[in-house]
């Protein structure tokens, strides 16, 4: 499958649901325009907390379709924006990536992926469950986050669901995706 952007989604309020939209526009060391998580310093509330000064980088959180797929067949119903993504992919494996890829959604747009989404407490208040399903167990115990992954963007543009995504990866050694 050819990588694409199945879906686009902001939210001006830090609801946990983002509503699908037509398009988003993406501003280079900003985020998605209009969007409760985009700005220069961190934005999500938690780690306001800890340090306002902090860079953002959580400015575009995505999630692969595949995802939607899996959690159905766990007998879950999860869609795009329900889990605050502000953009959905399809036919690019975004947890197997390293850190610093760069993805090209669209024409203009480029994001730099900064880390994994540590899933919380609120997707259990959207859907009793949702958070072990999203949070598994390696065999060496270790945690495997599946709540996608978070970037901080480089190249603004305007993005849309049906846009191709292309695939840069860093120059090696690669460092694997960690919470941020």
């Amino acid at each position: 499958m050819e990588p694409r952007i199945v879906s686009v989604a902001l939210s001006a309020t830090h609801s946990f649901s983002k509503p699908p939209a037509d398009a988003i526009e993406l501003v280079a060391g900003h985020g998605v325009r209009g969007d409760a998580h985009a700005g220069p310093t961190v934005r999500h509330r938690y780690l306001v907390r800890k340090d306002a000064s902090a860079p953002n980088l959580r400015q575009v959180h995505l999630v692969h379709r595949e995802l939607f797929d899996e959690l159905a067949a766990k007998g879950f119903s999860v869609g795009p924006g329900d889990i605050g993504e502000n953009v959905v992919t399809a036919g690019v494996d975004l947890l197997g990536l390293p850190a610093g890829t760069r993805l090209r959604l669209g024409a203009e747009a480029v994001v730099e992926l900064t880390g994994l989404r540590s899933p919380c407490r609120q997707l259990d208040d959207f859907q009793s469950g949702l958070m072990s399903a999203v949070l598994e167990r390696a065999a060496d115990g270790s945690p495997v986050r599946k709540s996608g992954v978070m970037s901080v963007v480089v190249v603004g543009g305007t993005v849309r669901p049906g846009d191709a995504i292309r695939v840069v990866l860093p120059a090696e050694p690669h460092r694997a995706l960690a919470p941020v």
